[in-house]
């Protein structure tokens, strides 16, 4: 399940990631808002939440998720993923190829920390 978190305003986008990601999730939450956003306020800056209940994604969620690096390469200026199974931290590093912007990943109780970077790449 993904949650869009208080925090997303302007070009900044704040969700949560519970339980088992879907396509779904992607189809129905993420990809609606960064399309939403982006005509307005151009590349974005994106913090991912893996809480505590994180099982993973779905087959079809890691193809909306590589569908969507794809389709807006130069959109995402950076993304900080936080928390999450030890592979996440690899995912991270893979996004760094798929995106002009920079991915990073955080421990979970660097949540605030992986907000101030992001803040940091205000164009």
């Amino acid at each position: 399940m993904l949650s869009i978190l208080p925090d997303t305003a302007g070009d900044l986008i704040v969700v949560q990631a519970s339980d088992l990601l879907t396509a779904e999730d992607y189809k129905d939450v993420l990809v609606p808002l960064i399309e939403e956003k982006l005509p307005t306020y151009g590349p974005l800056r994106v913090v991912i939440y893996l809480d505590q209940s994180f099982t993973g994604m779905a087959a079809g969620a890691v193809w909306e998720d590589a569908k969507l690096g794809l389709s807006h390469p130069e959109d995402f200026l950076r993304v900080a993923i936080v928390g999450g199974p030890d592979w996440v931290e690899w995912a991270a590093k893979l996004g760094n190829y798929l995106i002009k912007g920079e991915t990073q990943h955080f421990e979970e109780r660097q949540f605030l920390q992986a907000l101030h970077w992001v803040d940091d790449a205000k164009a």
